[in-house]
């Protein structure tokens, strides 16, 4: 593949909502662009993009995968991105190094959470956006509802520059509305198409679908709009480059239309890529110095890291020392290829505006810069989402102990929308993301690349245990048959501290406990605290006040003192009203306004206090207290009460009590566990 300018590149993010027809139109693109020699189908798993094994037993996309082309002596370089929501950091990543985003919609489901998300992350980060119609030849595509739909949900801005030849089974061309040409297969299997004037049964409704593009191209230039508004003819040479400077602009978003399983309208979309997409970046980026950012890892067990980059300026080169500026670290770089799905396609280097890849750098992460040995340039990192669903990690056997932490590291270097915790409590280890599918598969791939299986459920909730009252505690440890003795006596005051977390004090008069126990006394207070008595978990916001006690010249020792003290306090706090109780977060739950009261029923399931509701354009914020036992699998409930139009965020707020047949349920959970 040779090098191109970077006036020569075009980085377009193609997203859509799942099963919208993103691979496959990558597919046709590239079977017309003469990459390939076949169309691979997403059914069969035999796709350039959806290559990981895991997306081809499941017939969808789980992350992002470059796939460039070359039309018109122009590389587009698309970057085929899930549409899952649980994926979207997949998507982020993508939209941050692409300069356009083609978002894909089925014409017989146009708007969808995915296209609304899709349309959202792209206004976002300003890019240009264009919007291609698929699947035009399926049973029941419509596409001038679909454009009803789209400007509806979009705005007027949003508008058709094609036009579809037939319906659904005899769907066979698409029109060019501004030259008010006709594309058409020209059949026998060949993926050529023959040029030709509009059908006469269309001539009255292409000639609607173009009065409304050229007003809304004329709207973009004062004089345009006068000679439109006057009926003075605007020739095509005037309204062409004023469209593509809008488009650019992110001022008007087009509408292509086509099917990608039969191959028809890819010719005239691939066209008007290169025609109105913007640039990867401007002429004179090549002659400075290499910056660059990763936005993709991928752990491959037999190549080892691949980090997937985007180059803004400067050129990357095989065999080169670069500085890693997010990491403040050299790297070393050896042979450097772009990538087209699975293949890697090796070259002496890659220039401005390209998208390249790299093999076993040493520290690089998905979201670093790379640039020249001695510069200090650093580019924004990539912004992924917080994680919304978690789970509790155990290994299956001792080897698979052995192999975890590092196989799930490699998993999160991969994702970074994934996140790797331990419980300080529990101990466990917590791996978090997007939703249940995104989870599970993550744990899938480690299993199938790295040979670690793992039993994944819901992590323990963080209880605590307190008392609800004040009362004086006493235990003797007394082990004085044969040998060396052992001997402490302890009296303690335990009592509720509604504002710390743990308390010790002395109150001992005329040398009834020796001071130099004390440390001994606290110490084991402190490990009764890590295990209270009512169901195993931490006891918190505790004063405890040792007050008298008695010793023995030789058998008492610091060992006596700790165990006198432990069991005390486990005696003392199971006479002081002890209670449990639970972490209690603030929830902020963002709706569109018709699944508002369905949110609020099922949070007044939830033992939810609803501290708010902020309606804004459309959406509805509803701000509540909630305890965390309770939305553990929120990201997956919320998820099916609103379509997946709702999106939240959790904090820690504080702890209260349990509510008492709650408790007992903890508490019978927690012995039937220490049973097991």
């Amino acid at each position: 593949m040779r090098h191109y300018a970077p006036e020569s590149i075009r980085n377009v993010a193609v997203v859509a909502h799942g099963g919208a027809g993103k691979t496959t139109l990558v597919e046709a693109m590239l079977y017309t662009a003469n990459v390939t020699t076949r169309m691979g189908r997403v059914e069969d798993g035999n796709t350039v993009s959806d290559y990981d094994p895991d997306e081809a037993r499941r017939h969808m996309s789980i992350s992002s995968s470059v796939a460039p082309l070359e039309w018109r002596d122009t590389k587009i370089n698309l970057i085929d991105t899930p549409g899952y929501s649980d994926f979207v950091g997949e998507m982020q990543s993508a939209l941050r190094v692409a300069e356009s985003a083609l978002i894909v919609v089925d014409a017989s489901s146009p708007v969808e959470v995915g296209t609304e998300l899709a349309w959202k992350l792209a206004t976002e980060r300003h890019l240009a956006r264009m919007i291609y119609v698929n699947k035009l030849s399926r049973e029941g595509a419509d596409f001038e509802r679909t454009i009803d739909a789209l400007r509806s949900q979009f705005g007027k801005s949003v508008v058709a520059v094609q036009f579809p030849i037939g319906r659904e089974k005899d769907f066979n061309g698409v029109i060019d509305l501004l030259r008010e040409k006709s594309h058409m297969l020209a059949g026998n299997g060949s993926s050529a198409e023959v040029v030709g004037d509009v059908p006469d049964e269309l001539q009255e409704k292409v000639a609607e679908y173009r009065r409304q593009l050229v007003e809304v191209i004329a709207e973009q230039d004062e004089e345009l709009m006068m000679r439109y508004l006057e009926d003075d003819p605007i020739a095509l040479e005037e309204l062409i480059p004023v469209l593509r400077a809008a488009v650019m602009d992110d001022r008007i978003t087009p509408i292509f239309c086509g099917s990608a399983t039969v191959n028809i309208g890819t010719h005239l979309l691939l066209d008007d890529i290169v025609d109105m997409a913007p640039a990867a970046t401007s002429a004179d980026s090549a002659d400075r110095s290499l910056t660059s950012l990763v936005f993709k890892t991928i752990a491959d067990p037999h190549v080892g890291r691949v980090s997937i980059f985007r180059v803004y300026s400067g050129a990357l080169a095989a065999n080169s020392h670069v500085r890693n500026t997010s990491q403040d670290a050299d790297e070393r770089i050896g042979q450097v290829f772009y990538v087209r799905g699975k293949e890697h396609v090796p070259t002496d280097a890659v220039g401005a505006g390209d998208i390249g890849a790299v093999a076993k750098l040493a520290g690089t992460l998905t979201g670093d810069t790379l640039a020249a040995e001695k510069s200090s340039d650093k580019l924004p990192a990539i912004e992924f989402p917080r994680p919304s669903y978690s789970v509790a990690v155990k290994p299956r056997t001792k080897a698979d102990l052995d192999k975890l932490g590092q196989s799930l590291h490699r998993l999160v270097e991969e994702d970074p929308s994934l996140h790797l915790g331990r419980d300080p409590v529990t101990g466990e280890s917590i791996l978090s993301g997007m939703g249940e599918s995104h989870v599970q598969i993550a744990l899938d791939r480690m299993s199938r690349r790295f040979g670690v299986s793992v039993d994944a459920g819901l992590p323990r909730v963080a209880y605590r245990e307190t008392v609800g009252g004040k009362i004086n505690a006493e235990y003797k440890h007394k082990k004085q048959t044969g040998g060396a003795g052992q001997y402490g006596h302890v009296f303690l005051e335990i009592e509720p501290l509604p504002d710390g977390d743990f308390q010790f004090v002395d109150r001992v008069v005329g040398g009834a406990v020796p001071r130099n126990f004390f440390p001994a006394v606290e110490k084991g207070v402190r490990e009764a605290l890590e295990a209270g008595p009512v169901a195993g978990y931490p006891v918190v916001n505790v004063k405890v006040t040792l007050y008298d006690g008695s010793y023995h010249d030789v058998d008492s020792n610091e060992m006596a003192f700790k165990i006198a003290a432990k069991e005390a306090f486990k005696k003392g706090v199971l006479e002081a009203k002890p209670t449990l109780l639970e972490p209690i977060l603030t929830l902020r739950v963002t709706v569109p306004d018709q699944y508002a009261g369905d949110v609020m029923s099922d949070l007044n399931g939830k033992r939810a206090h609803v501290n708010g509701m902020n309606p804004d354009s459309g959406s509805t914020t509803i701000e509540a207290s909630v305890p965390a036992a309770e939305i553990q699998r929120y990201a997956t409930d919320l998820r099916s009460i609103t379509q997946g139009r709702g999106s939240f965020v959790t904090e820690f707020s504080h702890y209260q009590n349990v509510p008492p047949m709650v408790a007992e349920t903890i508490k019978a959970a927690a012995h039937e566990a220490a049973s097991a």
